[in-house]
Formats: C-alpha cells, structure tokens, sequence
C-alpha cells in the first residue's frame, strides 16, 4: 500500500513546474507526473496556479505498481467468470487502474467514497475484500460490506445517483462541524463522462456549491458513455463546467498513477479544510467494454485503441521503475505472482458461493423485524413448501 506525502500536492520549488500543453500535440492539457514512457515530471501547474507533485518513498512506488497490476488481474478474471456464465454482469475498469488506485490511496482513513459499479481499484485501496461486487454481480447477495466501516458506500446502478447521495453526505460533515482542519472529513463522488449529462449530477453540483460541501466530484472520463462518444456529451471539457457553479475544475492524466494521486489529495485537502467542493475530470480511456453486454467493435475503432494502448498505466509505470532503478525483473516477476494466485483464490471462492435460499430475502428487510414480515415469511415458506415431492 503506498501512503505518501500528506503535502504533496503543493509543496516542491525544486523545478519549474509543467504542465503537459496541447499545442504541440493535438492532446487536451492535463496535470501530468509521469509520461506515457516513464520519465518523471517533477511539478506538474493546475489551470488555477496550484503546483502538484508527490514524494514517495520507493516502497510505496513499488507498492502503488503493485496494486495497479493486482487490480488489473482480478478485474480480467471477473470477466472471464462472467463469460463462462458465472456471473450475471461485469463492468470492467480495464485502463482506468490508474485513475482509480491514484485517487483511492489519496483518501484518508475518514473520508467517504461514493461509487459507481466500476470502482472495483478504488474498493480494493479501501480494504474492502474483492469477492464482495462478484457477489452482487453473480446474484446471490446485495455486496455485502459494511459502508460505515470502509467508508465507501455500495456500488450504484442508477446512472449519476450517487452524486445526489454523496452531497447530502457531504452537507451532513459540515453541519456536524467535521471540517476545518487536517483531521476533518471529505467525500468523494465518482461517475463517468455520461452521467455529467444527468441532471442528478448537475444537481449536486448545485447544492455542493451553494452549501460549500466537503466534496470532491471524480469523474473518469474515459470516453464513451456506453456507446456516446464524449462530443455527444459537451462542447467545452468537463472540468470546465465546474466554473459555471462557482467551484473549480482540474483535468489530470487518468492514466498516471502519481498525478491522480497528487491531485485527489489536494482537492480532498481543500475540502476537508472548509474550501467546499471541486471537480476532477480524470482523462482516460475504457479499453474494453461498457459491460460484458456491450460490443464496442461496433462504435470505435481499432487505432483509436491501439493509441490508447501506448499509454497503458501499468506500462509507463514499470517504465518508470526500470529507469530510476527503484525495482528489478525479480520484483515483477514476484508481483504478477501474486496477482496469478490471488485471481486463482478469487475464482475458486466465486465457484463455492452457496445459492441463497428464497426465504432468506426477508432476513434484513427491518433491523429488528415485524410481526408483518414474520407473518409473510411463513406464508411465503408454506408456498415453497407446497412444492417439495412435486415435479415443479
């Protein structure tokens, strides 16, 4: 697990700070710490000023490697569980690890994570035992963990809900006097490039910004809203809509582990300080499909893939290892060993998953029951029970 500098975000004047610019190249400018081929930034500029950088001990460099590579071979098992028909769904996270491990270690013990269906990296940066979504998504329970002990509530299906629930959330830390200070909470929002199209998104940013909730807005644009492409979804880029509601905005290369990090930080930071909410707009690429229902042959191209692929986060980041000498061959072999055995773990207890019983769907209907519900679950077994012996 990496941990990092609590002030990475603003503090080195070591060199001149740089922002990766758009003129040259045709790209969008983003914050970026770490080129598609691995060479350090030092400081990264935001479009506000602020210098962004990290300073991490080579363990935790290693161990932010390690949970990219991790998250990755766990998310492609679950795939292939779905398509041997072990699961009903899977939304996969394939080249949005970065986006996502970055942002997920930015948050502190007391912040509170409100996620989509995708954030399989950022549930695994908050301990939260990787069997539980394939639960969800294989059909015998609803995902099982505790959000108030992993701070990070249930996945959501309903498209950009979720922001709704993270800023009457957020409203609650203020009002309860939770902020303020280095110890004060903040909360975190995900969604995707289409739900900013949602007006459950642009709602919370309404009363984010009029009750200065401690909320950061992380939406991973990774380019497609299922088949949309991001032209049908805006005209501007979309950390620039954050202006029009009186908060900032900040694009950050969601392919760099290290400027996902440093920029989450500081705007959780910001925000658990009483500077109210902020966008971030992560700048990535969804290499597979939507779902496992989706065909995206059918909408984008080849080389538009290929591009992308030249920007792998995984890659840029061993890149990086090998040329500050930080890790060794025996170190990536040691990883993808364990990424191996921890997915081969992961299928096994999905393939010994009990059925749940029908019944059992009365079991947390009511934290201390209901003589209504006692009486509906007998009913309901004595149905079931007319069935046993018969050729039903």
């Amino acid at each position: 697990m990496a941990k990092g500098d609590p002030g990475a975000a603003t503090r080195s004047k070591r060199a001149a700070p740089r922002t990766r610019r758009a003129a040259a190249t045709g790209e969008p400018e983003l914050v970026q710490l770490l080129t598609p081929e691995g060479e350090r930034i030092e400081t990264a500029l935001g479009p506000d000023g602020t210098e962004y950088r990290v300073d991490f001990t080579d363990e935790e460099y290693r161990g932010l490697y390690r949970d990219l590579v991790l998250v990755r071979k766990l998310d492609a098992e679950a795939t292939a569980l779905q398509r041997q028909g072990e699961l009903g769904l899977w939304a996969s996270l394939l080249g949005q690890e970065a986006a996502q491990v970055g942002s997920g270690r930015a948050l502190r013990a007391q912040d509170m994570a409100f996620p989509t269906y995708r954030e399989h990296g950022v549930l695994y940066c908050r301990g939260i035992d990787p069997i539980m979504p394939l639960g969800l998504f294989r059909g015998v329970d609803q995902g099982g963990w505790d959000p108030n002990e992993f701070k990070f509530n249930m996945y959501t299906i309903v498209i950009g809900a979720q922001t709704l629930h993270a800023t009457g959330y957020a409203m609650g830390v203020a009002m309860d006097g939770k902020t303020g200070g280095e110890d004060g909470e903040a909360v975190i929002a995900y969604f995707g490039d289409g739900a900013t199209s949602q007006g459950d998104v642009n709602e919370s940013f309404v009363w984010a910004s009029v009750f200065n909730a401690p909320l950061v807005f992380f939406c991973q644009n990774n380019q497609y809203a299922i088949s949309e492409p991001l032209e049908r979804q805006t005209r501007v880029p979309l950390y620039r809509r954050a202006g029009g509601f009186g908060f900032p905005g900040v694009r950050v290369d969601g392919n760099d582990v290290l400027a996902s990090y440093a920029v989450t930080r500081h705007a959780l930071d910001n925000a658990r300080n009483g500077q109210g909410p902020s966008l971030i707009e992560a700048y990535t690429y969804r290499m597979g499909a939507h779902t496992t229902s989706d065909d995206p042959t059918r909408y984008r191209i080849a080389s538009e893939v290929e591009a992308w692929q030249a920007k792998d986060p995984i890659a840029r980041m061993k890149a990086f290892l090998l040329k500050q000498q930080i890790a060794d061959e025996s170190f990536f072999t040691e990883v993808d060993e364990q990424a191996r055995a921890e997915s081969v773990h992961l299928r096994e207890r999905v393939l010994t998953m009990p059925d749940p019983q029908p019944v059992s769907m009365f079991d947390h209907v009511y934290p201390n029951g209901s003589p209504e519900l006692d009486e509906q679950r007998a009913r309901f077994s004595q149905y079931m029970e007319s069935f046993e012996g018969s050729a039903h």
